[in-house]
């Protein structure tokens, strides 16, 4: 038991140090010795509970998004609730430093991007999938609620375009809300 624990709080330790290396240098300059030195390790032992750099990086950015249950909200209202919920969890009590370690590395490292293609296209989609009402459209739908809410947190949380930072949560939220809902319920054109 107790060497289970040890295990577990190492592992806990060595992910939080990837998680902040990553975000402070990105996938291509974070090594497995700064993020061992970080945690206080040797780097064996990261290599030892993760294989190698890209298995610690799938770790340190496994992300559930935590997105809402659409049925249960008035289909007029899932791009707001959407909106604020994705919003929020940049923000506020559920900020989340794993988004931003992973969209800063798929920004440079095609197996970063992969993990965010993967993330996104699944948990979007699957978040979509009850209020869209033609299956076959579910892809294109989830796809372009995807472009809303990752260009708002690039704009607003990596490249730090002032507009978009000044505008407070609500604002934000009433503005990309009316896109978000378009994308879910209305025409597909071609």
């Amino acid at each position: 038991m107790a060497f289970t624990q040890r295990s577990d709080r190492t592992r806990a330790t060595i992910l939080d140090a990837a998680r902040h290396r990553f975000a402070a240098d990105g996938y291509e300059r974070a090594t497995i010795r700064a993020i061992a030195a970080d945690a206080g390790i040797d780097p064996s032992m990261v290599m030892r509970y993760y294989g190698s750099k890209d298995g610690l990086f799938a770790a340190a950015t496994d992300i559930d998004l935590r997105l809402p249950d659409l049925a249960a909200v008035p289909p007029e209202r899932a791009g707001e609730v959407l909106v604020r919920h994705f919003v929020e969890r940049w923000e506020g009590g559920l900020a989340d430093e794993v988004l931003s370690v992973l969209f800063r590395s798929a920004i440079t490292n095609e197996a970063a991007a992969e993990r965010m293609r993967s993330i996104f296209g699944a948990q979007v989609a699957g978040a979509l999938a009850p209020r869209v009402d033609d299956p076959s459209e579910l892809p294109t739908r989830a796809g372009l609620v995807s472009t809303q809410l990752l260009g708002v947190a690039l704009c607003r949380y990596i490249l730090r375009l002032p507009p978009v930072v000044a505008l407070d949560v609500d604002a934000l939220v009433a503005s990309l809300s009316p896109t978000v809902q378009r994308y879910l319920t209305g025409p597909l054109d071609g």
